[in-house]
């Protein structure tokens, strides 16, 4: 029988089956052995085949070919992944310019991971009645710098009156048919956001720890929401960092598309853009058309640091 996991709370799996009905399902044990290096093998979003028993549950027996997928480190375990969803239209990821702030370097990692696996994010810029004018003049420019390498940014206020401008009315029409992955750091709202659009999900939130700016998770595992107007929104955990995973060094070039462009420049075609001659890329950051704050980035993930120390401000 084939379904579609819609749910994954520890070593359980919801799975809507094709005649609509919810399946409790746990994975056959053989499945943890077939190398795939991952916390969780099958995610929300993935397409399986069950075989049910009398109980009413099922054991998951296959996992159909993904289109794509977002992945990252897992928090605990460096050497494995933690897959956030599969068989994606789009990611957004939510960030706040304060309370609590998300760091660029947050915002380029999760872009260069969604860009391995050819997954189009939209910035979705919450909390912006929060923002003193000192604060939403930065968000301008980072909103700047973004739309300029070619991501859309929306800015909303998740818990305003439908009649607002900023309310989340305006992310409506770009939900519409499509499986959207929301994602970002604990505490920039995410589960006000799905309580506006979807008010019968009710999902609980918390205010952000005062002493550190920084949130706190409320979603403990990820959940497909169906959209009245069609499509489905994937709730993940808010994560603190997005360590990322399985990308090659000569691959990264090609996930900051700015970097990129630029880089068909270099002298030499195997260039890292870090110390060689006749480097287009240092050239255009020194120019001013590569933005510090991602070659910044770019170094990070080239050298594989811990994004806490390459919390440079745009």
């Amino acid at each position: 029988m084939r379904g579609l996991v819609i749910k994954n709370t520890g070593s359980w799996y919801s799975v809507k089956t094709e005649d609509g009905k919810i399946v409790e399902s746990k994975i056959k044990g053989n499945f943890r052995l077939k190398g795939i290096r991952s916390t969780n093998p099958v995610a929300v979003g993935d397409h399986v085949q069950i075989i049910t028993n009398q109980e009413g549950t099922a054991f998951i027996s296959e996992i159909e070919d993904r289109r794509n997928y977002i992945i990252r480190k897992s928090s605990n375990l460096s050497k494995q992944s933690h897959i956030l969803a599969a068989n994606i239209d789009q990611a957004f990821l939510v960030v706040t310019t304060n309370y609590p702030e998300t760091s660029t370097t947050f915002i380029d990692r999760f872009l260069a991971g969604a860009e391995a696996y050819r997954v189009p994010v939209t910035l979705v810029f919450n909390k912006i009645d929060l923002l003193n004018e000192d604060e939403l003049h930065y968000q301008k420019a980072v909103i700047n710098l973004y739309e300029s390498i070619g991501y859309q940014c929306v800015e909303v206020q998740a818990n305003a009156k439908k009649d607002n401008i900023s309310s989340t009315d305006t992310l409506k029409p770009l939900l519409k048919d499509k499986i959207t992955l929301l994602s970002g750091n604990s505490g920039v709202g995410k589960s006000t956001l799905i309580n506006s659009l979807l008010p019968h999900v009710n999902l609980r939130t918390a205010d952000i720890s005062d002493a550190h700016n920084t949130g706190m998770h409320t979603t403990t595992f990820s959940e497909m929401l169906e959209l009245p107007s069609g499509g489905y929104i994937i709730d993940t955990p808010g994560i603190k960092g997005f360590g990322t995973f399985d990308i090659e060094k000569e691959e990264l070039t090609s996930y900051f598309r700015e970097i990129f462009k630029f880089s068909k420049e270099c002298r030499f075609s195997n260039c890292t853009h870090t110390h060689e001659p006749g480097c287009a890329v240092r050239k255009a950051l020194e120019d001013h058309y590569i933005a510090e704050s991602r070659y910044n980035s770019y170094l990070s993930m080239l050298e594989d640091k811990d994004e806490e120390k390459y919390r440079a401000a745009f």
